[in-house]
């Protein structure tokens, strides 16, 4: 049985329904969302543009992989700048 109240507002009703795919109600969803919250002491959200240009979604993958395993893609700086300025002439 889907979720339908003519005055819950259409964004509402439609993750209602996701929920209750799930086997879920909101008041449930809610609960494990504060007690996520808690536990990882931030707001579990991830937050990105769909139609994010490849290179854009290619550069946030990256630096996840960076983040989690706390390693650097370059040893030192000039490394970095010396990959920078070898971008620029290979376009």
């Amino acid at each position: 049985m889907h979720y339908k109240h003519t005055c819950v507002p259409p964004t509402k009703e439609q993750a209602a329904n996701i929920a209750e795919d799930f086997g879920l109600d909101l008041s449930s969803v809610t609960r494990t969302f504060y007690r996520q919250i808690v536990r990882e002491h931030g707001i579990p959200l991830n937050l990105f543009y769909s139609d994010a240009p490849q290179k854009i979604v290619e550069a946030l993958d990256e630096a996840r992989t960076i983040v989690s395993k706390k390693s650097a893609r370059f040893d030192n700086a000039n490394e970095m700048f010396e990959s920078l300025d070898s971008s620029h002439v290979e376009q």
